[in-house]
């Protein structure tokens, strides 16, 4: 079984050429840069965009600003970034929700398919489908969709709260594995394993920063990780994918992005400065620290990327009937 690393994950591309490289080197920005941040401070988000500040700053040879728009989903620091001057001086890092936003959100003042450039995905987050050892037997997936299918309609699962990564992602596996569960929102991935802990509810997919420690002390079982590759810091636990649901993979990411219009000198200049920001060594310390891994996809890779996710959580919101709250 491959493993999931910083290489497979696409810090490899960091050897590969960049794309418009000559182009690249005849844009540089004239004054400070703001990093959009559309969620409030010390979320991932958040952290991810402090963490590549300060390394896409001294490459660029202007300060790299954070900047907190948080609200509605993502949607007032997107509204933001869509509104401002295509120059490469304003720029956001956004959640998967740029993708799921879309399907939830009615009346936007902008387009999220039109508005935006994206310049790469930066981090994936893996999230662990955790249970509580003392209240759940089963240490598979499919004894535990035995387990829970014994009890249809009588358990709930939780997330960090509506339409996150975690709520889809547990949405999806309900669906695949044809279970009847309800679904319960935190204010955050802390109380929700709280209340896993207690025994309350019976499953949680949890990021790897907040699952994998209390997995390690045996407070947790993990049964699966949510990526289509196991990673390297749980190698003995297996994918959703490999235990009887092929295509199984929902992840948390970041991904970078500037006003629509970018030119491509520009572009392919910030995305040079994501890289250069990715293969820092604090900064992958850091990323190890929080259970992330580093990305770095070229600007025409996540486009098509950013697209194809635009309709898949379309469908899943769709099917699973999750709706903006």
């Amino acid at each position: 079984m491959t493993r999931l690393t910083r290489r497979g994950l696409g810090l490899g591309l960091l050897a590969a050429p960049l794309l418009a490289h000559g182009a690249a080197a005849q844009w540089a920005p004239t004054r400070a840069i703001r990093m959009l941040a559309p969620y409030p401070p010390g979320g991932g988000v958040d952290t991810t965009s402090r963490l590549l500040a300060g390394p896409m700053g001294s490459f660029l040879g202007q300060p790299v600003v954070v900047e907190n728009r948080a609200g509605a989903g993502g949607s007032i620091g997107a509204a933001e970034l869509a509104r401002s001057a295509p120059d490469g001086h304003t720029i956001m890092i956004d959640a998967m929700a740029h993708t799921v936003n879309p399907a939830l959100l009615k009346g936007l003042p902008f387009d999220y398919a039109t508005a935006f450039t994206p310049i790469s995905q930066v981090v994936v987050l893996p999230q662990l489908l955790v249970v509580n050892p003392q209240t759940v037997p089963a240490r598979d997936l499919q004894n535990f969709v035995a387990w829970v299918k014994a009890r249809s309609g009588q358990l709930s699962y939780g997330s960090s709260g509506n339409a996150t990564a975690a709520h889809l992602a547990g949405a999806l596996f309900a669906s695949r594995a044809g279970l009847d569960i309800q679904h319960v929102p935190y204010r955050g991935g802390t109380p929700a394993l709280q209340d896993l802990l207690g025994g309350a509810i019976a499953f949680v997919f949890g990021t790897v920063s907040s699952s994998l420690q209390l997995a390690r002390e045996g407070r947790l079982r993990a049964l699966a990780v949510s990526t289509a590759q196991r990673i390297a810091s749980l190698p003995d636990v297996p994918t959703v994918a490999e235990q009887g649901f092929p295509g199984y993979e929902l992840n948390e990411w970041n991904g970078l992005y500037a006003p629509a219009g970018l030119p491509p000198a520009a572009t392919a200049r910030l995305h040079e400065a994501a890289m250069h920001a990715l293969a820092d060594a604090t900064v992958r310390q850091r990323l190890d620290a929080l259970g992330a891994f580093p990305v770095g996809t070229p600007p025409a890779e996540f486009a098509r990327y950013v697209a194809a996710q635009r309709e898949v959580m379309a469908k899943l919101v769709r099917e699973a009937g999750i709706e903006a709250g």
